[in-house]
C-alpha cells in the first residue's frame, strides 16, 4: 500500500498564513479548530545587532486528512495548492524522502 504525506520546507515560509486559510474554508472548520497552524519563532537580534529573524513553521494538526476528497478528484492537498512560497509538496513517502534528502535542515515530512 502506498502512503502519501506533505513535504515542508520551512525555510521557505513566509508566514502568510494562506495554508491556514485555505484549510479551514476547505474543511469548514470552526474558529479554534485548525488542519495546520503556522507558529512564529522569534524574533532573533542577529549578530549585527541591526536586524531581526523570524522562522514560520507550519504545523499540520491531527484534523488533517490531507484533503482526502481533493486528492481523490486529483487534486492537490488545499495547503499545498495555494502555499504562495511553494514551501509544501505533496506526494508518496518514497517521492518525498528523495526530495528532502536534498533540502537543509528546516525540511519535514508529515505523515497523518
Amino acid at each position: 500500500m502506498t502512503h502519501y504525506g506533505l513535504l515542508i520546507d520551512n525555510e521557505y515560509c513566509t508566514g502568510c498564513h494562506s495554508c491556514e486559510v485555505a484549510c479551514k474554508n476547505e474543511h469548514d472548520l470552526p474558529l479554534g479548530q485548525w488542519g495546520i497552524k503556522v507558529l512564529e519563532l522569534g524574533p532573533w537580534k542577529l549578530m549585527d545587532g541591526k536586524h531581526w529573524e523570524y522562522r514560520y513553521v507550519p504545523v499540520p494538526t491531527s484534523y488533517c486528512d490531507l484533503c482526502a476528497d481533493r486528492v481523490e478528484a486529483g487534486e492537490r492537498p488545499s495547503c499545498v495548492h495555494h502555499c504562495l512560497a511553494s514551501a509544501m509538496e505533496y506526494g508518496t513517502l518514497e517521492e518525498l524522502a528523495v526530495k528532502l534528502g536534498g533540502k537543509g535542515k528546516m525540511a519535514s515530512i508529515f505523515v497523518p
